[in-house]
């Protein structure tokens, strides 16, 4: 899963950038709040961690503008400032939660893995399926029948992508955000290979699972029909 952190101060951004990603997500950051909201508008991301004081735009017009545009990503505000007022604001604004520096990394953790829930895809489920395919969330195991494969970290993020919007096509470019972020220098090729990989790991598994190829839009995985 991936996250976005908006927080100028480089310190702490960088710190929480280690901590998510040592916990096993991908994160990325964005330090004033124009940038924060372009990098939110992509909907790549599965969680948000929005701090209030921001250079160019504060945090609760940042987060003003995403709800206004539809965007329903679960949002964490960070501030240093305590008043009720406050939170009631950034409340009102469209936050999930609100935590207050200093916090506990334990306490930030589970404050993400509770907003993670809340995404309808992925609210209490380990798994996602797809036809004959069972992928397992915790263990990156990928199953059909009696045979699995464990699949890589982006292998993962991309063929998750791909689950959770079967029958849907996705642009090479949805996918490069999804799984390289958005200031990776990662080209279509990257795309290209590891649709290849797991398409040699459907193969092996003797999955009816097919991801198509649509020529110049992206790839859709589909169930494939059952044998006559």
């Amino acid at each position: 899963m991936r996250v976005l952190i908006v927080e100028d101060e480089a310190r702490l951004a960088a710190t929480l950038q280690d901590l998510l990603e040592m916990d096993g997500y991908t994160a990325d950051v964005s330090h004033d709040g124009e940038s924060g909201l372009d990098n939110a508008l992509t909907s790549i991301y599965d969680v948000i961690l929005l701090d209030v004081m921001l250079p160019k735009i504060n945090g609760f017009e940042v987060l003003r503008r995403l709800r206004a545009e539809g965007n329903a990503t679960p949002v964490l505000m960070l501030t240093a400032r305590s008043e009720v007022t406050d939170k009631v604001q950034g409340l009102d604004c469209g936050a999930d939660y609100y935590l207050t520096k200093p916090f506990e990394p334990r306490e930030l953790l589970a404050c993400v893995r509770a907003l993670t829930r809340r995404s309808p895809e992925l609210r209490n489920t380990e798994t996602l399926t797809c036809g004959d395919l069972i992928l397992e969330q915790s263990t990156f195991t990928l199953s059909c029948a009696e045979r699995s494969v464990r699949l890589s970290r982006k292998e993962f993020d991309m063929l998750e992508m791909l689950m959770l919007n079967q029958g849907l096509v996705l642009t090479k470019e949805k996918l490069l955000l999804k799984v390289w972020g958005y200031e990776s220098e990662a080209e279509d090729n990257n795309v290209e290979v590891y649709i290849s990989f797991l398409r040699r790991k459907l193969e092996h598994l003797h999955s009816r699972a097919k991801i198509t190829t649509l020529r110049m839009a992206g790839y859709s995985l589909v169930q494939g029909e059952d044998p006559a």
